[in-house]
Formats: C-alpha cells, sequence, structure tokens
C-alpha cells in the first residue's frame, strides 16, 4: 500500500508539472530556423540540473526520430548507479508552434506535456542547450560524451544570462 500511495504521489506530482509546461522562462529565447532532421539522432546529457525523473541516473542519452504521424520519437536512457540497472523512457515531442522553431513540448505520460525549448544550437548541431519551462530545468547536450571547454563556457554564459543558476548543474559521467 505504502508502495502504492507513493507511486500515485509521484504521478500527481508529474502530471501536474507536465501540465503545466508550455512555455519558455522569461529571457531565454529558442533557436530559430531550426531543422528537425538535422536534430534526429543520438544525444549525450553532458549536465542537467537535478529532477526526481532522473534521479541517481548517470550515462543518459536521448534519442529522437520522426513518427509516422509527424510528431518525434523520444527514448532517453540512463543507468541509475544505486540500483545498478539501466532504465528507459519513451515519449513523443511534438512542435508548439512553426517547426522552425525550437519550441516543443515532450510527452511520457499521456496528455501531459513538459516544454522543450532548444536556446542554443551550433550550426552543425553536435551541441545543445535545453531549457524546460522556468529556471528549474536545464540540460547541456552532446553528440559525444564530452563538450569542449569554449562550447561549454559559451552556454553557461547563455543559461546565466536567461537567469539559470548554473552551480546546480550536474555533470553526468559517462563511463558505461
Amino acid at each position: 500500500m505504502k508502495r502504492t500511495l507513493g507511486f500515485v504521489m509521484t504521478l500527481i506530482i508529474g502530471m501536474a508539472f507536465f501540465s503545466s509546461c508550455a512555455t519558455i522562462p522569461n529571457g531565454a529565447n529558442v533557436v530559430d530556423h531550426f531543422e528537425k532532421e538535422k536534430y534526429l539522432g543520438k544525444w549525450y546529457e553532458i549536465a542537467r540540473f537535478d529532477f526526481s525523473f532522473e534521479k541517481n541516473l548517470n550515462n543518459t542519452t536521448a534519442e529522437y526520430s520522426i513518427r509516422k504521424d509527424g510528431k518525434i520519437d523520444v527514448k532517453n536512457r540512463g543507468y541509475n548507479y544505486v540500483t545498478k540497472k539501466w532504465q528507459e523512457a519513451n515519449g513523443k515531442a511534438r512542435f508548439r508552434g512553426d517547426d522552425t522553431l525550437a519550441a516543443l513540448e515532450v510527452s511520457f505520460f499521456g496528455p501531459f506535456y513538459a516544454a522543450y525549448n532548444v536556446i542554443a544550437l551550433d550550426k552543425d548541431y553536435q551541441y545543445a542547450l535545453i531549457a524546460g519551462s522556468n529556471l528549474n530545468y536545464l540540460w547541456i547536450l552532446s553528440r559525444t560524451k564530452t563538450i569542449p571547454d569554449e562550447v561549454r563556457n559559451e552556454y553557461l554564459m547563455i543559461a546565466k544570462s536567461a537567469g539559470y543558476d548554473v552551480s546546480k548543474l550536474i555533470w553526468v559521467e559517462h563511463d558505461k
């Protein structure tokens, strides 16, 4: 019973989070002239803010592909270093408007969507800075398991200028 109650509470909190997230933090701007085909494929999570859905995970990746209905399949994967098991979450993403603006929303729980805003992206689509709907959600992604210092520093400056406290970032290990 206690376990079921915990699951139900987590689900309710998650639903509240996802139903309220469809915007971008003040001070952040989404990338324009976005080309979704170039964004598809595998990304390594370099850094993130800690939150319950990725608690105790490292070796985290996200993989994006086009679905038949035009939405984007999302496959997130990570290794839980406490339980010593891989975890996977599958979802879908869609654009909140014009698909040349990197303002998307992603869902892992049915009709509930969370903001996924690409606020920095290099011209070769190798590195990305992702913001949620508020200053509690931030990710740095790379096509490889590392990121050059100059890109890291640039993305940290962009995040700071948007109001993020980058000292809260967790730097993800990729050792598996």
